[in-house]
């Protein structure tokens, strides 16, 4: 094998790392986005919840 292929492996070999972190990047920004947007809905339900748990508080108490 010469020095020349040698260094076009490298070469081919460092395009290919770069493709792999590019995708493996993209992917993570995609995964991270659908955290938050869950993160989010979480957040709504949780408000939901509490206002029914204090309503359901306030119609006890009014009724005993």
């Amino acid at each position: 094998m010469g020095v020349t292929e040698r260094v076009w492996n490298a070469f081919t070999s460092v395009i290919k790392l770069e493709d792999r972190v590019t995708r493996q990047a993209e992917a993570l920004k995609a995964q991270q986005a659908k955290i938050e947007d869950l993160s989010g809905r979480v957040i709504r339900l949780e408000a939901q919840l509490e206002l029914m748990v204090e309503a359901a508080l306030i119609r006890r108490l009014k009724s005993s």
